[in-house]
């Protein structure tokens, strides 16, 4: 068993923690133009941040990176967020994307995610 958890264990995602692909690390402090940053001055280059959980929203502490942020949600575009384009937020009921809060709903709005992301990374 691993720090990672094991609520999603589809054979994707054992295959890549088995090969050593998934690694825990801590809440990121910041978003810079082409990294995200942790408190201690890491960073790592990144083009898209995926945020994924489920059961109670909470993204106070995402806070400062969405100056559109209110307690009931952020405002997105289908599910990336409008203030930072680099985030996706998904799972969050109907504000990120028809029934995205269930398993069905879930799955359907990852693809469009992931197609929209593949779109925008295109050159």
């Amino acid at each position: 068993m691993s720090d990672l958890g094991d609520i999603v264990m589809v054979p994707s995602v054992r295959d890549a923690r088995k090969r050593g692909m998934l690694h825990a690390r801590s809440m990121i402090a910041r978003l810079s133009a082409r990294s995200v940053c942790w408190a201690d001055g890491t960073e790592q280059p990144c083009d898209a941040v995926i945020w994924c959980t489920g059961f109670r929203p909470n993204l106070a502490h995402l806070a400062p990176l969405l100056p559109s942020y209110e307690q009931e949600g952020v405002a997105t575009n289908g599910t990336r967020s409008v203030d930072e384009p680099r985030l996706y937020l998904l799972g969050y009921g109907d504000w990120t994307g028809p029934a995205s809060a269930t398993l069905v709903g879930a799955g359907r709005t990852a693809k469009a995610t992931v197609a929209d992301i593949a779109a925008r990374l295109r050159p």
